[in-house]
């Protein structure tokens, strides 16, 4: 499944950022669930980085097919998808309409331990 990444200054408050992502996991956590679903996402998680140039939000998600959902993200016009819209842009600046996926992000470097071998046993002279 494609894995999308992206990072976002931090242009809100971070009390607001915490509020958001608390409104997402409470009392909007239906709508949050049939909004993610919809878009084909499986997983999504933030991450926040203090920097010397100020605090970034990393959003890292695991979708479907990233280059059918970012179109229409960009044209929802759902009540819930407006305001998670509004929410993102309020925060970072980044317009989702415009940048559905965020910045452009590009990957340079992939490591995975893949399968991890089985340690072969060795045969016991009697």
């Amino acid at each position: 499944m494609p894995t999308v990444v992206r990072a976002f200054p931090l242009l809100g408050s971070l009390a607001d950022l915490q509020a958001f992502a608390s409104e997402l996991k409470g009392a909007r956590a239906g709508d949050a669930g049939r909004f993610y679903r919809h878009y084909g996402v499986e997983s999504e998680s933030w991450h926040l980085q203090h920097t010397p140039q100020g605090p970034w939000v990393i959003a890292v998600t695991s979708i479907v097919d990233p280059t059918e959902a970012a179109p229409r993200f960009a044209d929802a016009t759902e009540a819930f998808h407006l305001w998670f819209k509004s929410r993102v842009e309020s925060l970072t600046g980044v317009d989702p309409n415009t940048m559905p996926l965020g910045p452009p992000t590009k990957e340079l470097f992939s490591w995975s331990s893949g399968p991890v071998p089985k340690p072969k046993t060795a045969a016991v002279a009697r």
